[in-house]
């Protein structure tokens, strides 16, 4: 397992991505909790909040600073696996609950063909989730997919319970193979951009390394495009 990237204390701070200071962030961190929680309590409200309350959309990332950080979640209604994370990891750290930014490459067997065509595979590199500490241990969390958006996917919605590890499902409810992690990227104080776009232009066409808002428009409610019928379906 490849170590993280960053002091214990980094895990703490501020930074530039996840804007843990943004008085937007510190006010959705505080209302999503009960004074009273214990930071376990704190991590899975949090963690259920940001999965459900903003829409997952794979088509609209902007690969900036500003379009990626936590705040940028807050201000969008939406964000892609990196940007809920990041939010995720910042409302954590708004608790005094360390937090940082887990990456790995996964294997999506159950990808909208549109996705496919853009990225010209169904691997998502540098597929991100949040990392909490919680009673001295480190646990995973994947806050991407909403459930209503896993409910048209045939599968469960991300659960997290403060104490195990909560990544992506073998298999959707039929048995159908859903993803497949691949291989670790490590963990990092802070969303590492540059790294990204490097390796994502190994891997995907030049038009979707942009740093303008690309590969489509957002749409209210969930996302007809992402949601497709594929075939047979």
């Amino acid at each position: 397992m490849s170590e993280p990237h960053g002091q214990s204390g980094d895990y703490l701070k501020p930074t530039p991505f996840i804007d843990s200071d943004h008085p937007a962030v510190v006010e959705f961190a505080h209302e999503s909790v009960a004074a009273d929680d214990s930071d376990v309590d704190k991590a899975i409200a949090l963690h259920d909040r940001v999965r459900d309350g903003f829409r997952y959309d794979p088509y609209t990332i902007e690969l900036t600073v500003p379009g990626m950080r936590a705040s940028a979640v807050l201000e969008n209604g939406f964000g892609f696996c990196i940007s809920k994370a990041t939010l995720l990891a910042a409302a954590a750290r708004v608790h005094g609950i360390p937090s940082r930014m887990g990456f790995g490459d996964v294997v999506n067997h159950l990808a909208t063909e549109r996705l496919k065509r853009e990225m010209k595979t169904d691997l998502f590199v540098f597929h991100g989730y949040a990392d909490l500490c919680l009673d001295g241990k480190w646990v995973k969390a994947t806050p991407a997919f909403n459930a209503s958006l896993c409910e048209r996917f045939n599968v469960e919605p991300m659960a997290f319970d403060g104490r195990n590890d909560s990544l992506f499902q073998q298999s959707d409810r039929d048995g159908n193979r859903y993803m497949e992690y691949v291989h670790d990227r490590g963990r990092y104080a802070d969303v590492p951009l540059d790294e990204i776009i490097a390796v994502w232009a190994e891997y995907y066409p030049a038009e979707m390394l942009s740093t303008d808002v690309g590969a489509g428009a957002a749409i209210d409610g969930e996302i007809d495009e992402f949601v497709e019928a594929e075939p047979g379906g």
